[in-house]
């Protein structure tokens, strides 16, 4: 060996530290590379994240300062945590698009208003991060009203296009990119309509991509778009899910060269734990390119801000943000896996493809180069490999020779920055250890981002009162009370009717364009070990409604579905009152009553009403429309007991479910949804369940004041 090959060795030796394997490991596996700049092949898209699929960080929205920050830091600032440099969003349509649902700009078609929800102030805060971050969006749910419940109409186009119309004039934000629709199929009419439209009114630098669907056909359309020019001109980017689930074939790779598109991977999975998760998400960053020739990828999701019990509400995400009301938060191991391509990386460079590619020994490199001032990056990956490998980097054709800053995760630390590597005669060795990421670069500014001091973690809580009344005004707020979680449709802060003051009330009054099937529409908060309290409510009814709460829920359904496990009390316009256990789809694995009861429950499930079954129902005289009622809902052991107006008129026992969060229902009826109004929620331990003193500090508006004169309310 060459004197100048060994001394780099025992330079990277020192440098990675202490190691079980000799020398004669490290030097009996050598794979070389050569890196040419002249094989720089197609641009770099960025990686990025999803937020949405449901209101998957409407928790986010109560954290106080400085801990609300602090999170969007970790993933949104450059060279500090995951440094993303691409956001794609869910376009808000009031329905269940896995973790629940988010409320629409236009819940009619003669409705229209911008600070709803949460959405427009994290792309704000985003962008205000990072400048240079891409901003993509698609819809998974739209109002009922949007081609009267076909999606792929001329009302979508429109709804696009008037969403995109206050992101831009109110937010000052531009989309870079917009989707068809999530995992809806194709259709070619809308695409070429929708491409007509974003021109004509001045959105022709917005990309629009097709189609996002995942399976083994999700690619079907290639052919057709090299037989319809119309189509291939509408569409800018081809585009899929969970290319890492189902790679693309050569026959497919080969359509998509001949129609000359970029391809990107709009939504990829990596559901594991710990630093699996972490060098999963780098195996799946690289392999897109290297198999696929994806040239962007889109990870769901960023910020867990939603209830533990709520689906994937612990895996993917790169942050857990579950309790605002402590300002606790969680950075998982798989954000490091974000910053291993994020902080050596931006839009714009080019693969170099003589660097990406399968490892010998198990695992793969991308190189990525900018072709600007030739900085380049390798990002490594060696899951699953048995031994040590060691790989000679070979520079050619104008790569340059500048110093090396390197990183390394495996599963005892993540993200730890060693000794630099100074390439000699143009070439530069570097022993690469089994299951471990490496990024090497010939930027500067990396960092590990972390904040000190975050609080400690506590329960939500209880008791908890809430009479809407301390928000002042509501568009700052977006209209989203402190805590709720909706699960589907939109329970919003409005003011109370036939009386001044504020209440709460489920403002979507027919079935959604949902992207999940539908159940009754309702809101949670609470703690899933809560097991005997009481929660109540005052209920507005207006005619032909139902209103309820909810308590012991324990369960929202699987991401697609979304019948509850739990109990709830309802209240009519005729005076009915019922209780109802629910026991979300049939499941015998779920039932943790006797065996004669489970034997009743599953004997009385119908499974297109999501497994209810009703326990008791009274009638109360003297109820009518447009009253107000309070409606309580009391759990203590197996003993259940509902009172109207503070008056006892059920009582039953149930030992189905023992514990779990407490809600809001609004219930979905043959042919309208429920619009009732609530207000003074109430939730007072009793039995089993203490007391929790609530220790959150101030929580800040989502949108000062200086913007609430341009949001535009008709």
């Amino acid at each position: 060996m060459k004197k100048n090959n060994r001394l780099i060795i025992t330079i990277l030796l020192l440098s990675i530290g202490c190691s079980s394997y000799s020398q004669t490991d490290y030097l009996s596996k050598i794979q070389e590379v050569v890196l040419d700049s002249r094989s720089a092949e197609k641009r770099f898209d960025g990686i990025g994240i999803v937020n949405g699929g449901g209101g998957t960080s409407v928790l986010l929205k109560d954290y106080p300062e400085p801990y609300r920050s602090e999170i969007l830091d970790m993933v949104y600032k450059p060279k500090f945590g995951a440094s993303v440099s691409s956001l794609l969003v869910e376009i808000p349509g009031d329905g269940n698009s896995t973790q629940g649902s988010m409320p629409s700009h236009r819940h009619e078609r003669d409705d229209l208003n911008y600070s709803r929800g949460y959405m427009w102030w994290l792309m704000r805060e985003a962008k205000n991060r990072n400048p240079h971050l891409t901003l993509d969006g698609t819809a998974w749910s739209a109002p009922g009203w949007v081609g009267d419940g076909n999606f792929w109409s001329e009302d979508a186009a429109d709804y696009y296009i008037s969403w995109l119309k206050g992101l831009r004039s109110i937010y000052g934000l531009k989309m870079d990119a917009l989707g068809c629709r999530n995992e809806k199929g194709v259709n070619y009419s809308f695409a070429k309509l929708l491409r007509k439209k974003l021109d004509f009114e001045g959105f022709s630098l917005v990309k629009l991509h097709a189609f996002d669907n995942w399976g083994e056909g999700k690619l079907d359309f290639l052919e057709d778009l090299l037989s319809d020019s119309v189509l291939c001109s509408s569409i800018d980017i081809i585009s899929a899910h969970t290319f890492n689930e189902i790679a693309v074939t050569p026959s497919q790779r080969s359509l998509i060269d001949r129609i000359g598109k970029p391809l990107w991977n709009s939504e990829d999975h990596v559901y594991l734990k710990g630093f699996d998760c972490l060098i999963s998400i780098v195996s799946c960053f690289n392999k897109n390119y290297i198999d696929s020739g994806a040239t962007k990828v889109i990870n769901w999701y960023d910020i867990a801000g939603v209830y533990p019990l709520e689906p994937y509400s612990h895996d993917p995400a790169m942050l857990l943000a579950w309790e605002p009301w402590s300002g606790h938060y969680e950075v998982r191991e798989s954000l490091w896996g974000y910053a291993h391509y994020g902080q050596f990386s931006e839009i714009g460079w080019k693969y170099v493809d003589s660097g990406c590619l399968h490892l010998d020994g198990g695992g793969t490199m991308v190189t990525l180069r900018n072709p600007k001032n030739g900085d380049y990056s390798i990002i490594i990956e060696t899951k699953g490999a048995k031994d040590v490998q060691t790989l000679k980097i070979n520079l050619a054709n104008g790569m340059t020779s500048r110093r090396l800053c390197l990183w390394k995760s495996d599963e005892h630390e993540q993200f730890v920055h060693l000794d630099n590597i100074k390439p000699r005669h143009g070439s530069f060795s570097i022993i690469l250890e089994p299951n471990t990421v490496y990024s090497l670069s010939t930027t500067r500014g990396q960092r590990k981002g972390s904040f000190a001091n975050i609080p400690e973690s506590k329960p939500f809580p209880i008791p908890y009162e809430e009479d809407f009344e301390g928000y002042g005004n509501l568009t700052e707020w977006g209209y989203l009370p402190h805590y709720t979680a909706d699960i589907i449709g939109a329970f919003e802060l409005t003011k109370r009717p036939e009386s001044d003051g504020f209440c709460l009330r489920q403002v979507v009054s027919r079935r959604t364009n949902s992207w999940a099937p539908e159940w009754h529409y309702y809101t949670i908060l609470g703690d899933s070990d809560w097991e005997d309290y009481e929660v109540s409510a005052d209920v507005y009814l207006n005619s032909g409604d139902e209103g309820g709460v909810m308590g012991r829920v324990c369960h929202v359904g699987t991401g697609y579905g979304i019948e509850a496990k739990g109990y709830y009390l309802k209240l009519d316009d005729k005076g009915q009152c019922t209780l109802v256990l629910t026991c979300g789809k049939k499941d015998p694995n779920a039932l943790v009553g006797d065996a004669e009861q489970q034997a009743l429950i599953l004997s009385n499930h119908d499974e297109s009403k999501g497994g209810e079954q009703v326990l008791q129902t009274v009638h109360v005289e003297g109820l009518q429309a447009y009253q107000w009622h309070n409606l309580s809902l009391r759990f203590e052991g197996d003993v259940i007991i509902g009172y109207v107006d503070g008056i006892e008129v059920i009582k039953c026992k149930s030992d189905t479910y023992s514990k779990g969060m407490a809600g809001l229902i609004a219930p979905l009826q043959e042919s309208r949804v429920s619009t009732p109004y609530f207000d003074n929620l109430k939730i007072v331990p009793i039995g089993r369940t203490t007391v929790v003193e609530c220790i959150g500090k101030e929580i800040e508006p989502l949108y000062p004041k200086e913007w609430m004169a341009m949001i535009q309310v008709r």
